[in-house]
């Protein structure tokens, strides 16, 4: 409950307008009021051993200050640079795809024949734009989904999450808010089965009400760190407080957030198949340096590698950030977020950040603290009983602004 509706309802019951319809009592202190919600109950998630599936493993390429967005060039070839985006990669493709293909219209020679590098989701994401854009794109890539590095997303709208760790120029910053307001616009339109983009509740659970000492005592990622703009004073910008009464949790308090669900099998497929159906080409190929690249047709090369662009182009600053995800078997009736991810594929339990480590085997002990985590937490929902009102999909009453995804992690 925000500051404006507690002092709202306080005058009120002050004035004498009981909510249960009589008169307000001498005595504020001490008398409970009733529930302002209803109680509802969400459908349990079945956390167990037996239901893992499969854990997965993925690197996300972190640059201290950010995704690089510039062209370079190389002889007769310009490269348009549109890598190192951590684990913000599904949110904020379509929009730095969006520039990296505005860029590289002002480096084609004639024939709007454009070369990609990478096809995950910024490399599809940027050919999708080049061919918006009336381009002919061939996509050079060492693998296809499934086996990409976005395929081992977490899967959520979260456009600051493993961005960035160290200051960033002003003229970074001006990118990243075109690129974000560019991809959040976008992703709204792809919401449906065909990109399994989709809007969710997520939920919190809390001993406590939320105070601003302890919101400012709260541990901030530096990527959030000051991207945030001033109209928005703290982390608990869009979440909802539930209070004793309101919500199936075994704590006293609770806390809902909308958050927007992007799947990354789904959203992956669907962009492929767009890119070749709109006449896109996917030709294997590994470059080991930028002389590798003289031997292309295209005088414009969009580099969408990723950790990739160590080698190829020698930035030692992008490191690994590996990240570790377990499935549980898939539950389509859950549809809600609490610690987890629920997906077509199977319910996300993670994810892990672990900087400059290069392994992509699994970490069994770091499974261990997941699964034993997943299953503790999810003890914390009350089980429904016969005739319950089971949660329904919320209906959005206005789009959240982008800034309420800024401390999500994927």
């Amino acid at each position: 409950m925000n500051r404006r509706t507690l002092l709202k309802t306080g005058s009120m019951a002050a004035l004498g307008f009981g909510f249960g319809g009589c008169a307000a009592p001498k005595q504020m202190t001490n008398i409970a009021l009733p529930s302002r919600r209803p109680m509802f109950y969400l459908p349990p998630i079945r956390a167990s051993w037996d239901r893992v599936i499969r854990t997965t493993v993925g690197l996300r390429p972190h640059r201290p200050t950010g995704f690089r967005l510039e062209a370079e060039k190389f002889d007769d070839k310009t490269v348009i640079h549109n890598y190192g985006h951590g684990g913000a990669g599904l949110s904020l493709c379509w929009g730095t795809g969006a520039m990296a293909a505005d860029m590289a219209l002002d480096a084609i020679n004639g024939d709007r024949k454009v070369a990609v590098l990478g096809s995950g989701a910024l490399g599809l994401a940027a050919t999708r734009q080049l061919q918006r854009r009336g381009c002919d794109v061939t996509i050079y890539t060492a693998a296809v989904p499934p086996h990409t590095t976005s395929n081992m997303a977490y899967g959520v709208f979260s456009p600051t999450s493993g961005l960035l760790s160290a200051r960033r120029a002003s003229a970074w910053e001006v990118q990243f808010r075109e690129a974000v307001e560019i991809s959040y616009r976008q992703l709204q339109l792809f919401a449906g089965a065909n990109y399994g983009v989709s809007w969710m509740d997520s939920y919190g659970t809390m001993e406590e009400l939320p105070t601003s000492r302890r919101r400012a005592e709260r541990p901030r990622d530096p990527d959030a760190e000051g991207l945030l703009p001033s109209s928005i004073a703290n982390l608990e910008a869009g979440r909802e407080v539930l209070h004793p009464g309101e919500h199936p949790f075994t704590t006293p308090y609770a806390s809902r957030r909308i958050s927007m669900r992007i799947e990354p099998t789904l959203f992956l497929e669907a962009m492929l198949r767009e890119v070749r159906l709109f006449g896109g080409r996917t030709v294997i190929r590994k470059f080991a340096s930028p002389g590798d690249l003289m031997m292309l047709k295209e005088s414009a090369i969009v580099n969408c590698t990723g950790l990739g662009a160590r080698d190829i182009f020698a930035d030692q600053t992008l490191l690994p950030f590996k990240g570790q995800l377990t499935f549980l078997v898939p539950q389509p009736e859950v549809n809600y977020q609490f610690g987890c991810m629920p997906r077509s594929d199977g319910i996300a339990l993670g994810s892990t950040r672990e900087r400059g480590v290069w392994s992509m085997e699994p970490d069994l002990e770091v499974q261990q603290r997941i699964v034993d985590r997943a299953i503790s937490r999810f003890a914390l929902l009350r089980q429904p009983q016969t005739g319950s009102r089971m949660a329904r999909t919320r209906p959005l009453r206005s789009t959240p602004s982008v800034e309420n995804f800024f401390d999500l992690e994927s």
